[in-house]
């Protein structure tokens, strides 16, 4: 049992094993990003003890204190014995140390995470008739040598400065002299907390646990964007890849042990089409701008989100149009490399190799989609004086037959519709997007609306038609609307083809008159 003697300070001729005065000062320093990771701890620790609410208040004191604000955090799990409270505040003591059941692992989390934020953390758990076992830590007690243990609890009530947040809790943790918070603002603090917690613990959320902060319930953030329940919603599954894909994993982990369990992953794509135009105050605010990334996901709680598992792949603009969730279990957490205040990973090598290279593969593929989709959003956005005038004049035309539509072209519009929804009420639209044959367009007739479909791998298109009618400033708009004016009536000239025979000359002429057109424009 160590005394106040061998631990108080630690000088050369000091044999204990830790200089408790520099310990606590390093621990200090140590694990947490800041105060809203600090706090997930504590989240954590309500959810694994049952809870199914947890409260966090933060008040902002006597302000001639030096450090004015106070925190706290309530929630109705099951709470703690005597012994076990003291046990939760030892440094590693925890009673689930080293288990695979919950979120945590190694003990380290109420003392760890309280004492990087504050300088006292007293903690109170229910009895009876009101009463609660209450013991504390303090940082200056502890680096004086005044405390070497952990205090025995004692019964104390709630004290009234908490007010309402302690009604009906079974566990309050209370946060002292706090002088490492990250913001000095209550409500700096709080829309913090709201964003933060909202995302790490998003699938606990739609589960039904309810995190509130200062009395306001935290909202579910998906950076999927594929929940209706979240705060934003829209992103888009990506079909050919299903609602999610299963990786089996056995490994040898760096011990030498087996690590065996199942990864899940899954992949959205965020609306281009609708969310292009939105201001880049709106894009932050949703979390698009500089938002590329993998959200990766241990036991339903995000510890960590950054550039995982991408094959070698480089991040780049693009990439912010697309999003990734990795899943797993605490079997695996040798393989990811977890640390103990799951706010990172280190994935070991032969998990990177497994996943690495079809996942960077697919997010390969999704830049490519969201290029088209981009490049295909600026098409319209161009052509819309042209398709305008196109309908406008519409009437004193042949009229467009439903009968005309061809099993291709239905689907093929429909191909066209997941990728990019209309954007008006325009019969016409002229877009970018590789074609299944040779051609440099393809009129695509729904019944409604005329597409003509520019196939951008034509040697025509780059060549002579992006520089005509792609925005440069060279060009004249008059000329520019010429040319898609001419290619819009071929378009449409084709589609009111009355018989499939005649059609199949059309397509056969349109395609041959490409071809000669490719090879003429060779270097």
């Amino acid at each position: 049992m160590p005394t106040a003697s061998t631990t108080r300070t630690a000088n050369d001729s000091d044999p204990s094993i830790v200089a408790v005065d520099r310990f606590i000062q390093a621990t200090r320093d140590s694990g947490y990003k800041g105060t809203v990771s600090a706090i997930a701890e504590l989240v954590d620790n309500a959810i694994e003890a049952g809870a199914s609410r947890v409260d966090i208040s933060i008040t902002k004191l006597d302000p001639g204190d030096v450090h004015p604000i106070q925190v706290a955090i309530a929630d109705n799990g099951s709470g703690m014995t005597s012994s076990v409270l003291r046990q939760a505040l030892r440094f590693g003591g925890s009673t689930r140390f080293d288990s695979r059941e919950g979120l945590g692992r190694f003990g380290m989390g109420l003392p760890n995470a309280s004492l990087s934020q504050s300088r006292r953390v007293e903690v109170y758990t229910r009895r009876q008739n009101g009463r609660f076992n209450w013991s504390y830590l303090d940082v200056d007690d502890i680096a004086s040598g005044q405390t070497t243990l952990v205090p025995k609890p004692k019964l104390r009530r709630l004290p009234r400065s908490l007010g309402a947040i302690g009604e009906d809790c079974s566990t309050l943790v209370v946060w002292n002299r706090c002088d490492r918070l990250d913001h000095r603002r209550v409500s700096t603090l709080e829309r913090k907390l709201h964003l933060g917690l909202g995302r790490v613990f998003r699938h606990f959320i739609w589960q039904g646990v309810a995190i509130r902060v200062n009395g306001e319930e935290t909202v579910a953030i998906d950076p999927l964007y594929l929940n209706p329940e979240a705060v934003f919603t829209g992103g888009l599954p990506v079909a050919e890849l299903g609602d999610r894909l299963c990786y089996p994993i056995q490994l040898d982990g760096p011990e030498g042990n087996q690590l065996q369990g199942d990864i899940e992953v899954r992949f959205s794509m965020l609306p281009v089409g609708d969310w292009h135009t939105l201001s880049n105050r709106d894009k932050r605010l949703r979390g698009i701008t500089n938002g590329a990334g993998v959200s990766i996901v241990r036991a339903g709680r995000e510890i960590e989100y950054g550039w995982y598992f991408m094959g070698g792949k480089r991040r780049e603009n693009y990439d912010d149009w697309w999003r990734a969730e990795v899943r797993f279990g605490p079997e695996l957490d040798e393989a990811f490399g977890v640390t103990h205040t799951k706010q990172g990973i280190k994935p070991i090598p032969a998990l990177v190799e497994a996943l690495g290279e079809e996942l960077g593969e697919i997010a390969r593929m999704l830049v490519t989609r969201v290029r088209e989709s981009h490049e295909l959003a600026r098409t319209r956005r161009e052509s819309s004086e042209i398709t305008r005038r196109a309908t406008a004049g519409d009437s004193s035309l042949t009229p467009l037959s439903p009968d005309h539509v061809t099993d291709v072209d239905r689907e093929l519009a429909q191909q066209l519709d997941r990728l990019q929804p209309a954007q008006s009420a325009d019969r016409y639209e002229i877009l970018e997007t590789p074609v299944p044959e040779t051609s440099f367009f393809r009129p695509v007739f729904d019944g409604s609306r005329v597409r003509l479909v520019i196939n951008p791998e034509h040697r025509f298109a780059h060549r002579v038609y992006h520089l005509l009618c792609g925005g440069e400033p060279h060009a004249s708009p008059e000329l520019r609307d010429g040319i898609k004016a001419v290619l819009l009536a071929a378009a449409r000239a084709e589609v009111t083809c009355s018989s499939p025979d005649e059609r199949n000359i059309v397509e056969q002429f349109r395609e041959r008159w490409s071809n000669a057109l490719h090879v003429y424009l060779q270097s």
